[in-house]
């Protein structure tokens, strides 16, 4: 559960990628001897992001990996803020995102949140533990925690309906 007023608090959601936005699963190959890395993203996650960002928070993506996928997938939901360091220095990735200046950048925000997959020292971190695992609607299960205690979920969720529904006449015909 999240308390309302810290959810009304809210600005900025940061998300990592491997083991929350995907299934931590990499699938590597190679296409005209150029290496390729895919990713598995879930879908209801990025229904999640969509909604959220309607409602005005701002969504960015800090990893500590570099993937093409990433950029597709950021640029897919129409999220700017992307942070991908190869070195997998998270904090200062996010810091700069806050225009002021894993476990680092936990320790510093309002809402700590783990996964159902995430390991104890995460778990044990976190003020919140979902319970859907990384790249299995984790982020949709958090997205719509935080909507619903911000009271925002009706709302979003009825205006996408209504622009997605035909009009009552047209069924008619």
């Amino acid at each position: 559960m999240i308390h309302p007023t810290l959810a009304r608090s809210i600005r900025l959601v940061g998300l990592d990628v491997d083991g929350v936005l995907t299934d931590g699963g990499i699938y590597l190959g190679a296409t005209d001897g150029k290496p390729v890395e895919l990713k598995r993203y879930e879908i209801q996650d990025g229904l999640g992001i969509h909604l959220l960002q309607r409602t005005g928070v701002r969504v960015a993506i800090i990893t500590g990996r570099v993937s093409e996928s990433v950029r597709l997938r950021a640029a897919e939901l129409g999220i700017d803020d992307v942070a991908q360091d190869s070195q997998a220095q998270k904090l200062p990735a996010f810091l700069s995102m806050l225009d002021f200046p894993d476990m680092a950048v936990l320790k510093l925000v309002g809402l700590p949140v783990a996964v159902a997959n995430a390991v104890l020292e995460v778990k044990a971190a976190c003020s919140l533990t979902l319970t859907r695992c990384g790249g299995a609607g984790a982020v949709r299960e958090f997205a719509e925690l935080l909507m619903k205690a911000r009271g925002d979920w009706l709302s979003v969720t009825d205006r996408y309906v209504a622009e997605r529904s035909l009009p009552l006449a047209e069924l008619d015909r």
